[in-house]
């Protein structure tokens, strides 16, 4: 019997991904370990290596495929006393058994909690409507869009494997099909655009009507979650904002002296010292490194800063683990490593997921202060703008210091605005008297 290859989990919370790449052609023989296709998550495309030993049988779903469902079956392996033949009428369905493809390993559980870049764990779809006495085959995102736009699965043609509904089936009878309220709609008002009938209950639809030519750019997995996860924050996450202004001149002398004298390879930015003031100070503050739950409020005993990287098409968090243990030349060769593979597409899940607080630096790009949104679940993100010149008072006269502005967003239910204050008050002392966090 086929072994069947199923679309793997890359994550503990994805629910379906794209199917980018195939590595292998119907006919070729793989080995445990053969990379065979390249599934992108919202976050990062990862290689998937086969488990199992035999020939591609049928590949059933096609590369460049959108919204594959975890589990969901993308080809078939023949064994090795096995021939084409053995595919007629083979069993298609997704299925919970361990999958013929394997993505890589998740990391030990940690004692601070997974943060988790995707939704949180999606129940299980409802039970397909039966037409006939037989289940109606769909994705789960089919089911979603489907369910939210009002579709009848029963009456769409599936084009997909074995005839499964997929996105495309239903966004092709919603197009066919208009429901009775946009058909009331443009009877009331026969010239305006389809786009200005209500907003589906699916998500953004604003009025378009007026707009000058333009070019429609698909959002991506990752532009999805961004705009998902930040909604809910700004929605749900109580912010709160505290800014301070730190003096830079001691720290830039300082990290120009340590550059001078570091081996070759090393080269300490001033973001390196954001990070490590930031564990240091979380350290002194242990209240400001929490995370709120329904249940309790979780105080993290590491400190896992995660720092905002920007790629094409979005931004990630590459996490910097336990920084509050790791030097200056430490914490730079790691976000050297973690950036590129960042802009490269190859962080691992562990390498974003369960950070404890977040750092947002917009320096380089000369702005001079801003106000990030919360990293949920995190309490708090540090938003860095750039050092500049500016006018001082110092013992009563004036004085010219480079100054960089740095904004604190807080999760008022998790930290309070005292303890907001503290670790602000503390991260401020590092930052001007930078020796201390060679100590």
């Amino acid at each position: 019997m086929p072994v069947k290859v199923l679309m793997p989990a890359l994550s503990p919370t994805m629910t379906e991904g794209t199917l980018a790449k195939w590595h292998v052609k119907e006919g070729d023989t793989v080995e445990s370990g053969d990379v065979i296709a390249e599934i992108e998550t919202d976050k990062a495309t990862m290689e998937v290596e086969a488990v199992d030993e035999g020939k591609i049988g049928k590949i059933l779903v096609a590369e460049g495929s959108e919204g594959v469902a975890v589990n969901e079956v993308i080809a078939l392996l023949l064994e090795e006393d096995e021939d084409e033949s053995a595919l007629d009428g083979a069993d298609t369905s997704a299925a919970g058994a361990a999958p013929a493809a394997e993505a890589p390993s998740e990391p030990a559980s940690s004692s601070a909690p997974a943060q988790s870049d995707a939704p949180a764990k999606a129940s299980p779809a409802p039970a397909a409507p039966v037409s006939g006495g037989d289940r109606i085959k769909a994705s789960p995102l089919a089911r979603r869009i489907a369910a939210n736009d009002g579709v009848d699965l029963a009456s769409v043609t599936g084009s997909g494997p074995r005839g499964r509904i997929v996105k495309r089936d239903v966004e092709a009878a919603k197009s066919a099909k208009p429901t009775a309220e946009s058909a009331s709609a443009e009877k009331a008002a026969p010239s305006a655009p389809a786009a200005a009938a209500a907003p589906a209950a699916s998500g953004w639809n604003p009025d378009l009507t007026g707009l000058p030519e333009y070019e429609e750019i698909p959002n991506s997995g990752m532009r999805k979650t961004i705009a998902r996860r930040l909604t809910e924050s700004k929605q749900q996450v109580p912010h709160f904002y505290l800014t301070v202004d730190c003096e830079l001149d001691n720290l830039l002398a300082t990290r120009k002296q340590l550059n001078e004298k570091a081996g070759d390879g090393v080269k300490i930015s001033v973001n390196d010292f954001v990070i490590r003031a930031v564990s240091l100070a979380l350290k002194k503050v242990p209240a400001a490194n929490s995370i709120w739950t329904d249940k309790a409020t979780l105080q993290c005993k590491k400190q896992d800063i995660s720092v905002a990287v920007a790629i094409d098409g979005g931004l990630i968090t590459p996490v910097v683990r336990d920084a509050g243990s790791k030097g200056l030349a430490e914490i730079s060769s790691e976000m050297k490593a973690l950036a590129g593979k960042a802009r490269d597409g190859k962080l691992m899940p562990e390498d974003y997921q369960g950070g404890t607080f977040s750092v947002s630096n917009l320096g380089m790009f000369g702005i001079k202060e801003f106000s990030a949104i919360i990293n949920p679940p995190q309490g708090c993100i540090l938003a860095v703008g750039a050092g500049e010149q500016r006018p001082v008072v110092k013992d009563g006269a004036l004085a010219i210091a480079t100054v960089m502005s740095c904004t604190l967003s807080v999760d008022h239910r998790a930290v309070d605005g005292a303890v907001g204050a503290q670790f602000m008050a503390e991260f401020k002392k590092l930052i001007e008297d930078p020796l201390s966090m060679l100590l």
